[in-house]
């Protein structure tokens, strides 16, 4: 989710508001943004209404070619 990051900014919210808005905690927004961990299915439609993009702006160009 190397997109994210710049997304959550450009939405002007801290990981912790991120993660309010997701019923999640601040340390799980950061380990997405690190890509430690990924998002379950059922968190990307919210996470992606939130930021005011679609799904895939989530993800670059190198995460989807490597996930087929």
């Amino acid at each position: 989710m190397k997109n994210l990051r710049a997304r959550r900014l450009a939405a002007h919210m801290t990981q912790a508001e991120l993660a309010e808005k997701l019923n999640v905690s601040q340390g799980v927004v950061a380990d997405w943004e690190a890509g430690r961990k990924y998002p379950t299915a059922d968190k990307l439609p919210a996470l992606a209404k939130t930021l005011r993009c679609k799904i895939d702006d989530l993800y670059d160009e190198t995460e989807v070619k490597e996930a087929v």
